[in-house]
């Protein structure tokens, strides 16, 4: 195994990835990204760019405290750059690059190497949130599980307003590095500080400190087992998992997957594995099972899902029913939300639809709340303050005058992100709600999220996504590539993010897509409450036939 070098991103994930990037010449991995995966990659270097930036200016004022190693010079130079900037004893050098360890096989680079003591802890910068504020006031009488560490110098505290948000991803890249410091002797010695490691997120307010050294017997035992894989000396097979989704292979696991009617294809994750576990590992095995679960099956989801998945799969099932009669709240106003945002940036756009059930002929209006200067904008301020003074303005009308009020939206977890955010995000502006107001909205009876009525009310064997269960209800989008990733790039043409002049007709574009978004809101809901009891079949209707 001499000959198979890992980096960070061959530890975590599939398997079977591993051994067929390995395995294969010309491997589809060569190919470019698709443009989701692509954005992707374009946001977390902006971030590493904007994080290396703020780190500049705050350590200005020490001369030869920060140290830049060139990334466009060759692998070498910028190995030896670092370990030049280390013999320095350089505090902070950023895009740090060490040498391959071809013995254990690996390699890795640290966005950051801190120096701690007579050595150096690295430091990784990562484009997803790393911590969350806790639910509740600190317990004076419990330790604070986290530790950070401000930006401004290295002094590990423990953080009792926070919590930690793990992956282990993160987690085997910083023991990787710390095993390749230790290698090479560049790691803090036992008396000048013990082994760790940092992690700055996405919104980059300090660095969340892990003991690395507590981390390098996992990580020994994945990199052995990992590099084994490499080699081919372990047998893998495919699996769905989310992974899939961007993964270049899947134009070969996919139909292996389907020829074998492989039960990944409907259950993943911890389900997936009960069943493997218990000798299940066919969609027609899944649907033959009645009665108790498999030992280890995850106790928060129902085993008749499972099975019920299972047979709608092979009857090319869209929608089952659990309930005799759909249901879901429904009122005299109203009025479905969608929000747009732009990764991390911010929310450019807040689409509504206004229905008043008690007046069928009243014209189903659309109106947006939509800022196009480039986000971040304080601009955002001015447009989530139209579009919550309109919507307070409606659900005050309708008390008035004596209608009930209900608000929609698809999947609320996105929306909520945003109402909150933007009230932290912009307080004191003018027409900026509190914190407090947004919660108690968001708390209300008043806003309902059709994702979760869609879970109450259907077993969803291929997803339970919009553009998934509203084409069943009748639904279709104007636009054959609207989607979520497309929206991005879309956004980018809009507001000239790479240059040039704003797309007019990309705008356009990004307004159709979420009007018919809230319209396919509302047409779900009302077939939940309509046609959906005559046109989808019943769960027990199922288990019946099959």
């Amino acid at each position: 195994m001499a000959s198979v070098v890992l980096s960070p991103r061959d530890l975590a994930g599939c398997e079977h990835r591993v051994a067929l990037d390995f395995g294969h010449e010309g491997r589809p991995g060569s190919e470019p990204d698709p443009p989701g995966v692509q954005r992707r990659k374009e946001a977390a270097a902006d971030h590493r760019a904007a994080v290396r930036e703020l780190l500049r200016g705050i350590h200005s004022d020490q001369p030869g405290a920060f140290v830049v190693i060139d990334a466009e010079s060759r692998a070498a130079e910028r190995v030896a750059a670092t370990l030049k900037a280390c013999d320095a004893n350089v505090a902070w050098i950023w895009n740090a690059a060490l040498p391959t360890d071809i013995e254990h096989g690996r390699r890795g680079h640290a966005e950051l190497l801190v120096r701690v003591g007579d050595g150096y802890v690295p430091v990784i910068v990562v484009n997803h949130r790393i911590t969350q504020p806790l639910k509740s006031a600190p317990d004076p009488g419990r330790p604070p599980s986290l530790v950070t560490s401000p930006l401004w110098g290295w002094a590990p505290t423990p953080d009792p307003y926070r919590t930690a948000r793990p992956n282990r991803r993160d987690n085997l890249r910083l023991a990787q590095l710390t095993a390749m410091l230790v290698e090479i002797g560049r790691a803090p010695s036992s008396q000048t500080g013990d082994l760790r490691g940092g992690v700055i997120g996405v919104d980059a307010d300090c660095i969340v400190v892990h003991d690395t050294g507590g981390m390098l017997d996992d990580y020994t035992e994945v990199l052995d087992r990992r590099r084994a894989v490499a080699a081919q000396q372990v047998p893998t097979e495919p699996r769905r998992v989310a992974e899939c989704r961007s993964c270049p292979w899947w134009v070969k696991c996919g139909p292996e997957l389907e020829a074998r009617r492989d039960v990944s294809l409907v259950a993943t994750g911890n389900q997936g594995t009960a069943l493997v576990e218990a000798g299940i590992t066919t969609i027609d095995q899944l649907a033959a099972q009645r009665g108790a679960p498999p030992e280890n099956w995850p106790g928060s989801a129902r085993f008749d899902d499972a099975v019920i998945g299972a047979i709608a799969w092979l009857t090319g099932t869209e929608l089952v029913r659990r309930r005799d009669t759909p249901r879901v709240h429904r009122a005299d106003i109203e009025v479905d939300v969608d929000m747009e945002s732009f990764g991390e940036h911010g929310a450019y756009l807040w689409g509504t639809l206004r229905t008043d059930t008690t007046a069928p002929d009243e014209p189903v209006v659309y109106r947006p709340f939509v800022t196009w200067d480039p986000l971040p904008t304080r601009d955002e301020a001015r447009s989530f303050a139209e579009f919550w003074a309109w919507l307070t303005a409606e659900r005050m009308a309708a008390r008035e005058t004596g209608k009930t009020f209900a608000a929609y939206c698809y999947s609320q977890q996105a929306e909520n992100r945003w109402l909150l955010g933007s009230a932290d995000r912009f307080a004191g502006k003018p027409g900026i709600p509190t914190r407090r107001e947004v919660e108690a909205f968001i708390a209300s009876e008043e806003w309902v999220d059709i994702y979760e009525a869609v879970g109450d009310n259907f077993i969803c064997p291929r997803g339970k996504g919009l553009k998934r269960v509203a084409p069943v209800a009748g639904f279709a989008w104007r636009d054959d590539d609207a989607s979520g990733e497309a929206s991005m790039e879309w956004y980018r043409a809009a507001v000239a993010l790479g240059g040039g002049r704003p797309d007019v007709g990309q705008r356009q574009r990004l307004l159709e897509y979420n009007e018919d978004d809230v319209r396919a809101t509302k047409v779900l809901r009302e077939w939940i409450s309509g046609r959906a009891v005559d046109e989808i079949p019943h769960e027990r209707d199922l288990l019946a036939r099959y």
